[in-house]
C-alpha cells in the first residue's frame, strides 16, 4: 500500500491507521454509515478527540507521508455544538478544555428547524419580531448557508457533517430538491481534492430507498458501514465493513481486511478489536 506520493491523514484510532498505511487519503469524502448505536458516531467522536489532543500538544508529523488536519471543524444541523462537545469529554472522559481552540463547532440548526413546524421557542431565543427584522440577511436554505460556510474553511482540514440525514431527509421531498442535494455532494467530492480536505458524513442506515442510498454512495470516496452482527448464544459483536474506498481498497481486498470486530471503551474510544476477519 505504500505509495511516496499519496498522503494520508490519520483517523487517530491507532488500531486502524496501521491496516491504512497511516490513515485515509488526504481529500477523501468518507460517508459512515450505522444504525442506532452501531458505532459511527464513536468513530467520529475518537477522531475528532484524537486530533484535538494533537493539535493541543502542537505534535507535528514525522513523516513526509502523514498530515495532521489545518483545521477541525465540526457541523451540526440540528444538535446544539455545546451538546455534541460536551458528550464527546463526558464518554471519553477528555479534559473540558480540550475543544478551547483545537476544534470549531459550525450549528446550522437555527436554519434547519426555520423550515420545519418546531416552534422557535424550542431553538431560538430571538423572538419573532427581529428574527423578521434580519430574515432579508440569512440564507434561503440549508445547502446554501453549508456551502458558504464550507468555503470559509482554510484547506487541508478535516470537517465532519453531523449528520447528513438531516440535509437528505427533507431533499427527499421532491425530486428537484434530490437532484440539487446530489450535485451538492458531487460538487464536494471534486473539491475536496483540490481542497486536500477530508470529509466524515455521518448518516443513519435504513433511511432511504435502495436506489437514493446507492446514488449517496456513488458521491462518496469511501463506504464505512457499523452494525451489530449476531455471534450466538444471545451475543451480539459491533462490527465495521468497508464496503469501498478509493485507491486503497484493492490492498485492503488482498489481505481479507475489510470488516473488523470493533469495541468502543470510555479509555480507548473507538477500537478495531480484532483486526483481521476474513469473510
Amino acid at each position: 500500500m505504500h505509495d511516496s506520493r499519496m498522503k494520508h491523514m490519520p483517523t487517530g484510532i491507532p488500531s486502524f491507521d496501521p491496516v491504512l498505511n497511516g490513515g485515509v487519503p488526504l481529500g477523501s469524502v468518507i460517508l459512515l454509515s450505522g444504525g442506532p448505536g452501531g458505532g459511527n458516531v464513536e468513530f467520529v467522536y475518537s477522531s475528532v478527540l484524537y486530533h484535538a489532543r494533537t493539535k493541543k500538544k502542537g505534535t507535528v508529523s514525522d513523516s513526509d507521508q502523514i498530515c495532521y488536519p489545518d483545521d477541525i471543524v465540526y457541523i451540526t444541523f440540528t444538535k446544539l455544538a455545546s451538546s455534541v462537545r460536551h458528550e464527546i469529554e463526558l464518554s471519553f472522559r477528555a479534559d473540558s478544555d480540550t475543544f478551547d481552540g483545537t476544534v470549531r463547532f459550525i450549528d446550522l440548526s437555527k436554519i434547519y428547524f426555520d423550515a420545519s413546524v418546531v416552534p422557535r421557542g424550542w431553538y431560538s431565543k430571538t423572538d419573532i419580531v427581529e428574527t423578521l427584522r434580519t430574515k432579508h440577511q440569512e440564507p434561503d436554505n440549508l445547502l446554501s448557508e453549508l456551502t458558504r460556510q464550507l468555503g470559509t474553511i482554510a484547506p487541508g482540514s478535516l470537517i465532519i457533517f453531523d449528520s447528513l440525514t438531516d440535509i437528505t431527509t427533507p431533499a427527499a421531498g421532491s425530486e428537484n430538491e434530490w437532484r440539487q442535494f446530489i450535485s451538492f455532494l458531487r460538487g464536494l467530492q471534486r473539491v475536496s481534492k483540490h481542497w486536500k480536505t477530508t470529509y466524515y458524513l455521518l448518516i443513519s442506515d435504513s433511511i432511504f430507498e435502495p436506489r437514493r442510498m446507492a446514488e449517496i454512495k456513488d458521491c462518496c470516496d469511501a463506504v464505512i458501514e457499523f452494525e451489530w452482527e449476531d455471534t450466538g448464544a444471545r451475543r451480539r459483536q459491533r462490527v465495521m465493513f468497508i464496503e469501498k474506498f478509493r485507491i486503497v481498497m484493492p490492498a485492503l481486498e488482498e489481505q481479507d481486511l475489510v470488516k473488523f470486530a470493533v469495541k468502543i471503551t470510555a479509555e480507548g474510544g473507538f477500537e478495531v478489536s480484532n483486526i483481521r476477519m476474513v469473510i
